[in-house]
């Protein structure tokens, strides 16, 4: 996959994580995505992006970390909020940047 590629991917998956998460703010139910859920959301898609972006993680890990998040989206959807929070956490340490590929480019 080429840069161009990584980029018009990355802006599609932005849009769709904005409208995903507008509509979610904006819903009244009772198992509305909050607030928090939102903020975090954002934190862990802009440091993907940032992984992909100094290929400081494999792809194959920051596919895993798109699903891990899409799957903290519906917990916190469904109202457990407090296991979403452990999910996105996690995501988190899954990308940190392998010292091994870092290491490569030096």
């Amino acid at each position: 996959m080429n840069k161009n590629q990584n980029i018009a991917r990355h802006v599609v998956l932005c849009a769709f994580a904005s409208v995903h998460l507008c509509t979610m703010i904006n819903s009244t139910t009772a198992g509305s995505f909050t607030r928090g859920c939102a903020a975090r959301d954002m934190q862990i898609l802009m440091l993907i992006e940032e992984r992909e972006n100094t290929n400081a993680v494999s792809a194959e890990k920051l596919n895993d970390a798109m699903l891990s998040m899409l799957e903290a989206r519906i917990v916190c959807h469904e109202g457990r909020v407090v296991d979403a929070m452990v999910l996105y956490d996690s995501i988190t340490q899954s990308i940190a940047p392998d010292t091994l590929l870092s290491a490569r480019r030096r």
